[in-house]
């Protein structure tokens, strides 16, 4: 027996050192950007420990009924021989599950700022867009570096060996006995509170609570929160919800402050991608990133105090145009059976007969997107497939940004029928990872990337104001989501500051707007300075109308929520089920606030049927 508990032993032990290197390899290879210091590594570990030793249990459950076959066919040379494969077999898999999770954890890290989890299943049906953000040589790299560290993993773990066994109904009771506690080991007790990612977290810098979360059980735990995609979140009873949202949410205008010089103007909403503030002098204090932006602001309808709903460009599309609440680790635009039943800008103004169509310079199939489009209303479109294979090349996303600018001016200035009214959406798509953009007049990528929507937007506002489109003209400049650059991240409250300004000759004049708002405000913002009804949006509010009487903003992050109001500002994190940034004279209230507009959402798309 003693030969068996200490090869058992040794495939537990060797598993979890393997956890354990990973963890400093983790923080090495992600140092930059984030502060600790060497003392921090063992926090890191400990902390980390108990989510360590779970995973490494649901590892050795395979050979623990390997090594209870074998007491009964130890004597049988073939039988002993096909166990021996099996394991063979069970522990390259081991490796090279486990040497996947680390290479895809510690890369995909400093993109995404949080743990590796079941959320990248949702981009492996588009791998060609989802793999555009690096370079071929970036992932030959991380393959040859996961055959190596899955070679090393594999080699550590011992040869099963089958010896003669006495005592085998005894021997054999041992293990079943054994059973039970590697399933306590794996819930992590017999109390209520199961083992969870949680427990790992111990300090106020994310990114040490991050090192210290198993990637495997981070990914494991995820899996039947994302299987189902449809969110769903109970924080409270109905009588608190209720309350908490009681006149939040008015979805009637009453005596909004004009900002249009007419009520049919000719629309156009850019999305323009990963434009945080932290990049606009306003915002972030950066005059040379986005200047020709920065001068913009001074000519239209500036909204000061807007912030993103979320974090991906999936989530805050369909937060801007359907005025819809993002789900920490959900995304509705990949739930065709869901979105459906949203509102959506161009759906209303195609009561108006409005013409709609959409550009994007990349793969409009990404993360359902075309499903989502024509769903909320538009009926043409213009994408990557719709430009020369020179121009398709010209970034690894696809059409870079002065090329479809052009396509949106052109649009613009197309003749029309008299009476007929557009509406054009459009996505940027070159300012993302990998940063390849033609010009170079920055030596840091990410901002240089920047100031190149910066120069394809100043040029293309430029062009527009001398024609004679431009009098009825409203274009609408706002990001799809933030991004973390600067040592600003999810958890600070200028990660989700972004700007938001309307441009054009359909406006009485240059503004500032100075009301807390969304992304998700845009539609009944909009349809109400356009006098039209905006009752089927929810949860988006016209900032201009007299009952805007609670400003706040809402974001949600992978799996966390950040609320500011005039109190101040409070993140929560869903891992810990605690609030983890405090600057907020009430963060209580603020967070269930949060919450209740969570549960609320939630509640209403599952009952969409």
């Amino acid at each position: 027996m003693k030969g068996r508990l200490a090869y058992l032993l040794q495939v537990f032990g060797w598993t979890v050192l393997v956890f354990l290197m990973a963890k400093c390899f983790f923080m090495l290879f992600n140092h930059e950007g984030h502060s600790f210091s060497a003392t921090d590594v063992w926090p890191v570990i400990t902390h980390g420990f108990t989510l360590d030793l779970s995973t490494a249990l649901y590892i050795l459950t395979i050979p623990i009924l390997v090594t209870i076959v074998g007491l009964w066919v130890g004597n049988l040379p073939r039988a002993a021989g096909i166990l021996r494969w099996v394991m063979r077999i069970w522990f390259a898999l081991v490796a090279i599950a486990l040497s996947l999770a680390f290479v895809a954890d510690t890369s995909l890290y400093p993109f995404w700022g949080f743990k590796l989890d079941a959320s990248c299943l949702q981009y492996l049906s588009t791998p060609t867009e989802a793999m555009a953000s690096v370079s071929t040589g970036y992932m030959v790299v991380r393959f040859i570096v996961w055959l190596l560290v899955a070679f090393i993993i594999y080699k550590g773990y011992p040869e099963f060996r089958l010896r003669p066994a006495s005592k085998k109904l005894l021997r054999t009771l041992f293990y079943l006995l054994l059973l039970p506690f590697v399933i306590i080991g794996i819930r992590g007790g017999i109390h209520e509170s199961t083992t969870n990612i949680g427990q790992a977290y111990f300090s106020q810098n994310q990114f040490l609570n991050h090192s210290a979360v198993n990637p495997v059980f981070s990914f494991l735990s995820s899996l039947e929160k994302t299987a189902s995609d449809i969110p769903e979140y109970h924080f409270m009873e109905e009588p608190e919800r209720a309350a908490l949202m009681r006149d939040v949410f008015p979805t009637v205008s009453e005596q909004s402050d004009t900002l249009l010089r007419t009520n049919r103007p000719d629309i156009v909403i850019i999305l323009l991608e990963s434009c945080g503030g932290i990049f606009t002098e306003d915002i972030g204090g950066r005059k040379d990133i986005m200047p020709r932006f920065n001068k913009l602001v001074d000519e239209g309808v500036y909204f000061s105090n807007f912030y993103a709903n979320s974090y991906r460009t999936d989530r805050g599309t369909l937060c801007t145009w359907s005025g819809y609440p993002s789900f920490p680790r959900s995304s509705l635009m990949k739930m065709p059976a869901k979105t459906r039943f949203l509102p959506g800008i161009a759906k209303s103004l195609l009561k108006e007969g409005y013409h709609t169509s959409y550009i994007y310079g990349g793969d409009i199939n990404f993360t359902n997107m075309r499903s989502y489009l024509v769903t909320i209303g538009f009926d043409q479109f213009c994408w990557m497939k719709d430009y020369t294979m020179e121009q398709q090349r010209t970034s690894k996303w696809g059409v870079r940004d002065d090329i479809t600018f052009a396509t949106l001016y052109d649009q613009i200035t197309a003749p029309k029928a008299n009476g007929i009214h557009r509406l054009i959406g459009y996505s940027t798509l070159s300012s993302h990872e990998p940063w390849d953009v033609p010009t170079h007049r920055l030596s840091e990528e990410i901002p240089n990337a920047f100031n190149y929507l910066d120069e394809c937007l100043g040029n293309f506002i430029d062009k527009m104001k001398q024609t004679p489109q431009w009098d009825n003209l409203l274009v609408i400049l706002l990001p799809d989501h933030g991004y973390s650059y600067f040592g600003v991240d999810e958890t600070h409250e200028l990660h989700d500051h972004v700007p938001m300004l309307w441009l054009g000759g359909a406006l009485w004049g240059p503004r500032r707007v100075e009301q807390f708002c969304n992304q998700t405000d845009l539609p009944a913002t909009l349809l109400g300075q356009m006098g039209l009804p905006h009752d089927d949006y929810l949860f988006s509010r016209d900032v201009m109308s007299r009952n805007y009487t609670y400003p706040f903003v809402v974001h949600t992050y992978n799996n966390g929520i950040t609320m500011k109001d005039s109190t101040g500002f409070a993140v929560y994190d869903l891992n810990v089920n605690r609030i983890i940034v405090d600057k907020s004279t009430d963060a209580q209230k603020l967070i269930r606030r949060g919450m209740a507009i969570l549960q609320t959402a939630s509640e209403h798309i599952r009952q969409q049927k």
